[in-house]
């Protein structure tokens, strides 16, 4: 049986070197993004067409999504950068838009034999290994998503007894979301952080369903 695999964000660093490497380990590879399909997953109109248009059913869902800067405004240092619309924003797009994917695309999953769903969160999400402050939209926002992962995977393990629903941190990857702020961290490259997670998704089971998980495999805390 052919390996399906969905990907949303397919056009960013990370989601066209998933999609690229599924399609080297021959999966049938549906690829969607903003730039290509005009799919915006902040409006949940776009985001119902555009699943409804699909066929078939999907052994992995990987959500590749999210922005660390909108509209010109990058990650506050300080409570004094914070603005509502800036908030508004992140939240939009890291944890509204891979959401709204979740609630219209789980359905995708087959209900026998082992499936997978995943969506990009990252470290700062962490409120437990939250040790700089700062950056309090993009924080709380992918906090948010990892919440709604967690959720998810309960209500899904109701009727996919198989399936696996995780976040993923990807270390920092040289892309241009991560140009300006990479700073002295390391990075690694797309296809390399790809090959990563991709490993990682590999050596899950069920019961790892609902967890958030490092590019090495290693839980992340709440």
């Amino acid at each position: 049986m052919t390996h399906r695999s969905l990907i949303i964000g397919a056009s960013g660093g990370i989601g066209s070197a998933i999609a690229a490497k599924l399609q080297q380990d021959g999966s049938e590879v549906t690829a969607l993004s903003r730039s290509v399909d005009g799919l915006d997953i902040t409006n949940e109109a776009s985001v119902k067409n555009a699943l409804d248009r699909l066929e078939g059913e999907f052994q992995l869902i990987f959500v590749a999504t999210g922005t660390l800067e909108l509209n010109g405004t990058g990650p506050e240092k300080a409570l004094r950068d914070l603005g509502a619309q800036a908030m508004a924003n992140q939240f939009a797009i890291n944890c509204i838009g891979p959401s709204l994917v979740m609630k219209h695309a789980l359905r995708r999953l087959p209900r026998k034999g082992p499936s997978c769903f995943a969506a990009l969160s990252a470290r700062v999400g962490s409120i437990g290994d939250n040790r700089a402050g700062g950056w309090y939209s993009y924080r709380t926002a992918k906090a948010a998503l990892n919440q709604m992962i967690h959720s998810a995977a309960i209500e899904l393990k109701r009727t996919h007894r198989e399936a696996i629903c995780v976040a993923l941190h990807p270390g920092t990857v040289a892309t241009d979301l991560t140009a300006k702020f990479a700073g002295n961290h390391p990075t690694v490259a797309p296809d390399e952080a790809a090959q990563n997670l991709l490993s990682v998704l590999d050596g899950l089971k069920p019961n790892d369903s609902g967890q958030f998980f490092d590019w090495q495999g290693k839980r992340v805390e709440w």
